[in-house]
């Protein structure tokens, strides 16, 4: 049992020293408190998810994209998995260091059903070291058009649940920006960027809305929320996808209507394929 009220009982110390979360001797910093506060309070959203898919199939994949050094996998499977007969956490990072040091850190905690891949997405959709479908996809903080690779991958692998935390995004700001005089003159909705903090603004919103709009049209449910404690409070959405069947026409519709009222068609093939 922790003698530190915040880790949870379950938890293994000496994963919590590897990812240097505690100090060799036990210890937690502020720092390093907020941290586990923060993938803790992630966990939460998850666990449902992961529980929802072992109970109804008898096993579970589960694909983090744009792992890193894979804090996120490693708490999944030490607080859930560990004690499960059945299930399978996969790390898809492009960085070989970071692959290796995590491969290195579950053979030494004995943490036998992880695996961890330097993959690019496109590599990953194709690859026979991950399985033909992934029941739950996770990307967080994948920044500018990461995020949008892992929803490909998700649909792709006909994932049950995708858990996105986007972070900053570019491409749609950019693209408002090229055709900014022209599509003054197209809506008076081009005042919502006009100008230069209002377009980084608006394009990150946008992004997320057209995303949601993507998966909805391919049949999934969507919660999106705030991840509430998270550090980077400006970036700080919670998008949850379950799928749930036939995806939604009107839905298609909509993301189409708006990549045409701003004047973004160049956009279509990135959000409305």
């Amino acid at each position: 049992m922790s003698l530190i009220p915040e880790i949870k009982p379950q938890q293994s110390l000496e994963l919590l020293k590897e990812l240097h979360i505690l100090t060799r001797d036990g210890k937690i910093n502020q720092d390093t408190r907020r941290k586990l506060k923060q993938v803790y309070h992630l966990y939460q959203f998850i666990e449902p998810l992961m529980a929802d898919v072992l109970d109804k199939k008898g096993a579970m994949t589960l694909a983090d994209h744009g792992a890193g050094k894979s804090y996120l996998g490693f708490i999944l499977y030490d607080l859930f998995l560990k004690g499960k007969a059945a299930g399978h956490v996969y790390g898809v990072e492009t960085r070989q260091e970071l692959v290796d040091k995590s491969r290195e850190l579950a053979d030494r905690l004995g943490f036998d059903r992880m695996g961890f891949l330097n993959l690019t997405v496109e590599q990953s959709i194709t690859s026979t070291e991950l399985p033909e479908q992934v029941d739950v996809i996770t990307a967080l903080h994948a920044c500018n058009t990461a995020t949008d690779d892992a929803i490909r991958f998700a649909l792709a692998k006909n994932a049950q649940y995708i858990v996105l935390v986007p972070c900053c995004q570019a491409e749609v700001a950019s693209a408002l920006r090229q055709k900014k005089n022209e599509t003054f003159g197209k809506t008076p909705l081009s005042e919502l960027w006009r100008h230069p903090i209002h377009t980084r603004e608006f394009g990150s919103q946008l992004t997320n809305v057209l995303r949601c709009l993507q998966l909805e049209a391919r049949g999934y449910q969507l919660t999106v929320t705030e991840l509430v404690g998270w550090e980077h409070s400006m970036k700080n959405e919670l998008i949850i996808a379950k799928k749930t069947g036939k995806g939604k026409n009107s839905a298609r519709e909509r993301q189409l209507a708006i990549l045409n009222e701003l004047n973004l068609m160049d956009l279509r093939e990135r959000f409305a394929y």
